[in-house]
């Protein structure tokens, strides 16, 4: 056994953790690397498009893609905590992460997923005073509320995530290996060795019964949207306030569910293929299917889209044209 996976006695020792290695054979590794980095190019290239798009077109000034490009900017912030160090590791042939680059991916984990959470939340609002008060939307989600609650969730997930980190690394460690390919709460509890970490298990039990609200609420919300959907004469008009509705309430389900399995339920002393595809599913799967089903669907992204690459094709032949 290598000396730094031994157990630690003295916390100030401790400078760096051993995170979880897919395969020890070094083709493996390299092949995680390459689907590593296929899956954060085609999840961050999904991203930047609708952040663009909403971006540079006026016409999709409007508060349900506001949140959406502000739901893609968080997207791109929870896959590169954590994607790129697990990549770097694999193909560098190591599980080296620093202590204080441990607490940073914690925190920053956090404050994404929360703010995912909270976004998703808020769209789900957004989408019951569009259908069912269409007449009070343009008072109740006006610009300056927008931003008052996209504002009140940024700030309010960094605080989110400080909390959790600082509850997190208040206990001293017995051991420096994570058996997961991040610095994940639940693994780094594991390792305490005081009973300081109950603090944090209180707060995630805590943060688990505010998540079940919000998705109580949720569903409420959607009963409510879908009983006004109902009422809508037009077939069309009903396919199309389902197909913005379903989505949604499917992808928040799994991230919701996922989320809590990781969390709540016991680990295992040893890493499991369970423990490691869930903790994917919730981290890694909504960044990359978000711009799909709630952006690439919408015809005005589509159209925004084509305008922003028709254009900077038109410019990249005109500034070839010119110099040649």
């Amino acid at each position: 056994m290598d000396i730094k996976e031994k157990r630690i006695d003295n916390q100030s020792s401790l400078t760096e953790f051993l995170l979880l290695e897919f395969s020890e054979v070094r083709e493996l590794q390299i092949i995680h690397f390459f689907l590593f980095l296929a899956f954060y190019l085609t999840t961050v290239t999904g991203n930047l498009l609708i952040i663009s798009a909403v971006a540079f077109d006026h016409h999709l000034h409007t508060p349900m893609y506001f949140f959406l490009m502000n739901l893609a900017m968080q997207d791109l912030g929870q896959v590169s905590v954590i994607i790129p160090q697990s990549m770097v590791n694999s193909l560098m042939n190591t599980r080296h992460i620093s202590y204080l680059g441990c607490a940073a991916q914690v925190l920053f984990f956090l404050l994404f997923l929360a703010s995912d959470f909270s976004i998703l939340t808020i769209m789900a609002y957004d989408r019951y005073i569009a259908i069912c008060k269409p007449l009070q939307y343009e008072m109740l989600m006006n610009k300056q509320t927008c931003i008052q609650m996209i504002a009140s969730v940024w700030v309010s997930s960094f605080i989110y995530g400080v909390l959790h980190t600082g509850g997190t690394f208040a206990s001293p460690f017995c051991s420096n290996v994570v058996n997961h390919f991040f610095c994940e709460i639940p693994q780094l509890l594991k390792l305490a060795c005081s009973d300081l970490y109950l603090i944090e298990i209180g707060a995630v039990v805590l943060s688990a019964v505010i998540g079940l609200g919000c998705f109580i609420f949720i569903i409420i919300t959607y009963v409510r949207i879908f009983m006004a959907v109902l009422k809508i004469p037009s077939v069309e008009g009903r396919q199309k306030a389902f197909s913005t509705c379903l989505p949604h309430l499917m992808v928040f389900s799994i991230f919701v569910f996922t989320g809590c399995f990781a969390y709540l339920l016991p680990m295992s002393d040893t890493p499991s293929f369970l423990d490691l595809a869930v903790t994917m599913i919730y981290s890694m799967v909504p960044p990359l299917i978000n711009p799909v089903i709630y952006s690439m669907r919408s015809k005005e992204i589509k159209s925004s889209l084509s305008k922003l690459l028709g254009f900077r094709q038109a410019s990249k032949n005109l500034f070839f044209n010119f110099f040649v």
